[in-house]
């Protein structure tokens, strides 16, 4: 298995490594392998883990939430239907804000159709 060093996993995800070493920190990262100096290995595994962690953490599920999401994971599979309920809430959760934004942008949008016409008026 090919492992990965922080510099170089935070390099492929394209985050800071005090990120992953937060998240390591919170708990969203179990079973970090180390070398004999005591630097952290990331495997495909874990990077893969870590894309999770980052879409999830992008659509605003709060890191209490995400470690409750990593936790079932490492339950294994008996834990497959909380899993898919909290991605289903989460799902709502996003398309709700998604629905805000763009009514808001609309809002925006609106704006500078406003703002745009008046130049454009002055300059008549």
């Amino acid at each position: 298995m090919k492992y990965y060093s922080i510099g170089e996993a935070a390099a492929r995800l394209n985050i800071p490594e005090s990120t992953l070493r937060f998240y390591e920190k919170k708990g969203l990262l179990p079973i970090i392998e180390r070398d004999e100096a005591g630097r952290r290995l990331f495997s495909e595994d874990q990077i893969s883990l870590l894309v999770t962690v980052g879409c999830l953490k992008n659509t605003h599920m709060s890191i209490s939430e995400i470690k409750q999401y990593i936790d079932w994971i490492i339950e294994g599979d008996s834990t497959i239907e909380l899993r898919l309920e909290m991605m289903n809430n989460h799902k709502q959760d996003v398309l709700a804000e998604i629905s805000l934004m763009n009514e808001s942008l609309k809002g925006i949008e609106e704006k500078i159709t406003r703002y745009t016409n008046r130049i454009q008026e002055a300059l008549l």
